[in-house]
């Protein structure tokens, strides 16, 4: 059953990631060229090592969210949305994972 919450599929994806980055100087980004992820503003997000340690700071329970698909709502509290605005391309989407 899908969630009733706001976020595409690049949100989603960095979402799912989050919870299992807990190595420092780990890093995942995801977004899509048109600058539109899904029914929001927001490309796409990005987390790293600390995403999971601050959400739970803040009370933010990453499961919850993806129970939900409301990636959005999650990133958007952490400030982690990547927003550029509508591109105008449309040619893919870009994930990008770095362990420095």
């Amino acid at each position: 059953m899908l969630g009733k919450g706001l976020g595409g599929r690049n949100q989603e994806l960095v979402l799912a990631a989050a919870s299992k980055l807990k190595t420092e100087g780990a890093v995942i980004a995801s977004m899509s060229t048109d600058g539109i992820d899904g029914p929001t503003r927001a490309a796409g997000a990005i987390a790293d090592g600390k995403t999971l340690t601050l959400a739970l700071e803040l009370g933010l329970e990453p499961e919850k969210f993806l129970a939900e698909n409301d990636s959005n709502r999650f990133f958007s509290r952490l400030e982690d949305l990547i927003i550029t605005g509508p591109t105008g391309t449309n040619v893919n989407d870009i994930s990008v994972i770095t362990i420095l």
